[in-house]
C-alpha cells in the first residue's frame, strides 16, 4: 500500500481536492454597507484558492445570528451577489470553497441585534466572554431563551442560508456548531437549563443541531453538507458535564445523516489541544465519511496523524493569514511569515491582501 501524503488529491463527496489541507475559517470584520462581503474578499480567497478546500469566514445566517461587527451575511441578495465573486475567483483558480453558516446565539451584543433586541439562547444565561462591537472588544449583552415556537425559523433561517450559498457559487456548507455559538449552547448542558424536549437529556439537547443538518442535507444534499464540533473547547464560556456521551450521540446521528465531513476542534478552541480528556478516535471510528482535523496542527502532527490514519484531512487557521501560498509553503519546507496582529480584524487591504507569496 503506497504511504498517504498530505499533497495527494482527495475525493471529498462528489469533489476531488487537490490535496488534503483545508483553510479553516477566519473571521476577518471587514463587510461593507448590508453586510455585503468586502470589495476585496474575492482576491484575499483567491490568493489562498491551492488549500485543497477552504471554508469561508462564517456568514450570519441572519440578523439574528450575528455576533460582531462587519461579519458579512447569506441572507439579502446583494451578499449573495458579493459571495458569487469570491467563488468566482476561488473557482477561476481550481479551488473548491464551502460556507461556514453561523447563529452566535447569546454571543452577541444589543447594538448588532434587529431594533436593539436581546440576543437569543436557549436559556437565559450571560456568556463569559466578549464581542467585538463599535471597534473594540466588550461583553456580550444579557440574552433571552428562546420559546419554542421559534426554532422552526432558526432551522429554516439555516436552510435557507444554505440554498443561498448553493445559489452563490459555493461547492457546500459548514454548518457551525463549535465554539459555543447556538448549536452548542444547546448541546452543551452548561448553557442549557431548558424543560422542554430541546433540553435535559443528551437526545433533547442534540435535537436542534441535529434537525438543522438535517434540514441543510434536505435542502442542498449531504454530500455538499459538512458540520464542524468542538466536544471539549471551553469557547465562549461553554461548559459541558459529559461531552464523551454528548458527542458520541451527535456524531453517531450525523454519520446516520451521511453528511460529507465532520470537522472537529480537538482540545481548546486556539488553545491547548490537551485541555480535557476526549476520545476522538472514537468520533472517527463512528464517523463514516471525512473526518477534519483541526487545532494546532503543523506540517509534523498533521504528517503524524495521518499516516495513523487519525484523520483524512487538515485544517490550518491563522498560518494562511500571513501565507496565502501555505500549500507551497508546508510542501517545500519553507519559513511561514508571521500575521500582523494590528490588520486582523477590520480594516481594508492591508493585512488582508498585501501578505507576499514566496
Amino acid at each position: 500500500m503506497t504511504e498517504k501524503t498530505l499533497f495527494e488529491p482527495y475525493a471529498l463527496g462528489h469533489l476531488t481536492l487537490a490535496n488534503r489541507i483545508v483553510m479553516a475559517p477566519l473571521t476577518r470584520n471587514r463587510a461593507g454597507k448590508g453586510f455585503v462581503p468586502s470589495e476585496f474578499a474575492p482576491e484575499y480567497y483567491g490568493q489562498r484558492a491551492s488549500a485543497g478546500l477552504l471554508i469561508s469566514e462564517a456568514p450570519p445566517i441572519s440578523q439574528q445570528g450575528q455576533g460582531y461587527q462587519d461579519t458579512p451575511g447569506i441572507y439579502s441578495p446583494a451578499q449573495i451577489d458579493g459571495w458569487r465573486a469570491v467563488t468566482d475567483a476561488v473557482h477561476a483558480k481550481g479551488g473548491r470553497i464551502f460556507a461556514q453558516l453561523w447563529h452566535v446565539g447569546r454571543i452577541s451584543h444589543v447594538d448588532l441585534q434587529p431594533d436593539g433586541d436581546a440576543p437569543v439562547a436557549p436559556s437565559a444565561l450571560r456568556a463569559e466572554s466578549k464581542t467585538f462591537v463599535n471597534n473594540s472588544f466588550v461583553d456580550v449583552s444579557e440574552p433571552r431563551a428562546l420559546e419554542l415556537e421559534e426554532l422552526p425559523g432558526i432551522i429554516n433561517d439555516f436552510r435557507q442560508a444554505a440554498a443561498n450559498a448553493i445559489a452563490a457559487g459555493f461547492d457546500g456548507v459548514e454548518i457551525h456548531g463549535a465554539n459555543g455559538y447556538l448549536l452548542d449552547q444547546f448541546a452543551k448542558d452548561g448553557a442549557n437549563l431548558r424543560d422542554d424536549a430541546y433540553g435535559g437529556s443528551i437526545v433533547n439537547r442534540a435535537r436542534l443541531l441535529l434537525e438543522v443538518a438535517s434540514a441543510v442535507a434536505s435542502e442542498i444534499g449531504p454530500q455538499r453538507t459538512g458540520i464542524r464540533i468542538s466536544p471539549v473547547s471551553p469557547a465562549n464560556g461553554i461548559t459541558s458535564s459529559d461531552p464523551q456521551a454528548q458527542f458520541d450521540y451527535i456524531v453517531d446521528q450525523l454519520s446516520a445523516l451521511d453528511l460529507v465531513y465532520l470537522h472537529v476542534v480537538e482540545g481548546a478552541t486556539g488553545g491547548p489541544r490537551d485541555v480535557a480528556p476526549f476520545d476522538y478516535a472514537g468520533l472517527r471510528r463512528r464517523f463514516k465519511n471525512t473526518y477534519i482535523a483541526n487545532n494546532g496542527y503543523d506540517l509534523a502532527l498533521a504528517k503524524q496523524q495521518l499516516a495513523e490514519n487519525k484523520a483524512d484531512l487538515f485544517a490550518f487557521g491563522r498560518p494562511f493569514i500571513a501565507n496565502p501560498d501555505l500549500v507551497e509553503r508546508l510542501k517545500t519546507g519553507a519559513p511561514l511569515a508571521e500575521l500582523d496582529p494590528n490588520t486582523l480584524y477590520g480594516g481594508g487591504a492591508a493585512g488582508y491582501i498585501d501578505y507576499p507569496t514566496l
